[in-house]
């Protein structure tokens, strides 16, 4: 779910990317539904053969009814709400993308203060500084981005890469992997949002150049730096996981191997079938 998480709005590092490739926040974020649910289908089908090969389901002879599943899923009605509220409201245009992040913070205070109550009034100013320190590491974050966009743009850089991606080979497909390759890399080692900064006003112009469109780039390299959260050695969300469940690193490894297979398997038909990016925005006409 980490994985998955920066590709369902509102994630931050689609709206950065949208900023710094000047395409349709709109878009993204109703591209990133589909490619989210082809990611979460992946899984399901994964887990449901390991569980049927291991004989989870003889575990318990408990039925899954309809009251059971309400009663389990009833508490998560709420917040997952927010991502409808989201692409609705940018749909009908109530909001824009950016007004969508102040609605977004609204409706999570609202259910965290009243309907949940787990945060109190007293605990607003904490909260407030500290999203005030991230989003000045954001900010400085995307100046220097800005800065170095013009260096590059100045000096020929990107022309100069894909130059040196086309001299390997002429073959879209062969490009287009090695930039797949040099993202999964990359997303191992450095954090989603400076990753999108750095790398969007270098691979951008390349794929642009043979026909890609911005917005199916854009979920590809999500997609790829969101791989990092579950991949040694930074993998955050790993390491949380192994932490929470009080086990060594070591041990985790081996039993998710076949997840990264099937990750893998996501990632070739999100990056090569421009239809699992594309189908939801030419479809709802997202803006």
């Amino acid at each position: 779910s980490s994985m998955i998480t920066p590709l369902i709005p509102p994630g931050i590092a689609m709206i950065l990317y949208g900023c710094i490739a000047n395409v349709s926040i709109g878009k993204l974020f109703i591209s990133g539904f589909g490619v989210g649910g082809l990611l979460c289908i992946t899984m399901m089908i994964l887990v449901g053969f390991i569980s049927k090969k291991r004989g989870y389901g003889n575990l318990t002879t408990e039925k899954l009814t309809w009251p059971r599943f309400w009663k389990a899923f009833k508490p998560a009605v709420l917040p997952l709400l927010l991502p409808i509220i989201i692409i609705g409201g940018i749909r009908i245009g109530i909001f824009t993308a950016t007004e969508s992040a102040a609605v977004a913070v609204a409706y999570t205070l609202f259910l965290s203060i009243v309907v949940y109550r787990s945060i109190k009034i007293k605990d607003l100013p904490k909260i407030l500084l500290d999203a005030c320190e991230t989003t000045a590491v954001i900010m400085f974050l995307i100046a220097g981005s800005n800065v170095m966009s013009f260096v590059m743009s100045f000096t020929g850089l990107p022309s100069a890469i894909g130059n040196a991606l086309i001299s390997v080979s002429s073959n879209k497909y062969v490009i287009l992997l090695i930039i797949n390759l040099v993202l999964l890399v990359v997303g191992c080692f450095m954090d989603i949002t400076p990753a999108v900064l750095i790398f969007t006003p270098i691979f951008l112009p390349v794929v642009q150049s043979f026909g890609m469109d911005p917005i199916h780039f854009g979920i590809m390299m999500v997609m790829n730096l969101g791989i990092g959260n579950i991949t040694p050695p930074v993998g955050s969300a790993l390491f949380s996981g192994c932490s929470v469940a009080d086990m060594d690193m070591e041990d985790m490894i081996k039993p998710i191997l076949p997840f990264y297979a099937a990750i893998f398997v996501a990632l070739m038909l999100v990056a090569y079938v421009p239809w699992f990016s594309m189908a939801l925005p030419t479809l709802f006409g997202a803006v």
